[in-house]
């Protein structure tokens, strides 16, 4: 067919060897473009305050940055992995991220647990004691880190203590006078782990006691009548509806409890020693002082073990929004 032809047709002819786009595809790009205008406010927000930050750490982290280099307004040297092996082989990091991490798992565990116990309880209280440990935990959550650090400090404190005074009262003797809880390590991290989980302890309790108000009565009515036990009932019949919930409450207590810093700073600051109870965020608070570098390859290592941590939720998060 010539050229002539082709251009003579209608255009309806010409357009006839197309397929038609439906209003369904079109409708489909039209609220895709109106959801990216609507999120690229967020996007750039999120960009500017969390993307550049992170990308200028992972570039720090492979030099030797430090504050001569700003002060001065000069270039640093690229060392390559240098900061990451000498944090690795000439530093004392493997002890504390080990350290960190045992402690992340005792917190992570008492709480979740004791969460859970205690929206169980609440399902079984009556409609005031039920408010009273309603307002109980809200008032142990509100209270701010530091706060509750300096009130348990205070209860733990060598001379004016009330856990020094009560032992001296029950064991009749005066052997917990000027007794400092925060000297030793192990007892340090057990005043750490009161406050951490009672602290932790309210959002687990409110989250799963909601989760709770979700599972049908009367299928733990029927799994009663069939004979199954107390245990058996909530890990085969209530477990199942918690299991989502529950999994995020774990990602999220994995997350905080390793990245806690105020508790540990505040307790260190009132009789513990750094260097031996020293976590994550404080061993990177009291790294050297301007050392841009090696501070930034201890955050890129805390973002990474972060990562890890949460990979399998992100993952199961995942595979649900496929189904």
């Amino acid at each position: 067919m010539s050229d002539t032809a082709i251009a003579e047709r209608p255009p309806a002819a010409r357009s006839a060897g197309r397929p038609p786009v439906s209003r369904e595809k079109k409708r489909a790009r039209r609220e895709a473009r109106g959801g990216w205008t609507l999120l690229a406010p967020s996007l750039i927000i999120l960009g500017v305050m969390v993307g550049w930050p992170a990308i200028l750490m992972v570039v720090q982290s492979f030099t030797d940055y430090t504050v001569r280099n700003k002060v001065q307004g000069t270039l640093p040297d690229f060392v390559g992995l240098d900061n990451y092996v000498a944090l690795f082989t000439q530093s004392d990091f493997p002890a504390v991220l080990l350290r960190s991490l045992g402690l992340m798992v005792v917190l992570t565990a008492l709480i979740i647990v004791l969460g859970v116990l205690v929206a169980l309880l609440m399902t079984r209280l009556g409609r005031g004691w039920r408010i009273v440990v309603s307002v109980g935990l809200l008032l142990a959550w509100a209270m701010p880190p530091l706060t509750a650090t300096v009130v348990w400090g205070w209860i733990f404190d060598t001379q004016y203590g009330l856990v020094n005074a009560a032992l001296n009262a029950i064991t009749g003797t005066s052997d917990f006078t000027n007794y400092s809880w925060l000297l030793n390590p192990w007892s340090f991290y057990m005043v750490l782990t009161i406050i951490v989980v009672w602290q932790g302890i309210p959002f687990v309790a409110f989250t799963t006691y909601a989760g709770l108000g979700q599972v049908p009565g009367e299928v733990i009515e029927a799994a009663s009548l069939d004979g199954a036990t107390g245990w058996k009932r909530f890990w085969q019949v209530v477990f199942p509806y918690l299991r989502s919930i529950l999994t995020v409450v774990l990602v999220l207590q994995i997350i905080w409890n390793l990245r806690i810093f105020t508790q540990v700073y505040a307790l260190q600051s009132r009789g513990g020693i750094a260097s031996e109870t020293n976590v994550l965020g404080t061993y990177l608070f009291r790294q050297g002082v301007g050392e841009f570098g090696m501070t930034s390859a201890i955050g890129v290592v805390m973002v990474i073990l972060l990562l890890v941590l949460s990979w399998g939720y992100v993952r199961t998060t995942l595979k649900e929004e496929e189904l």
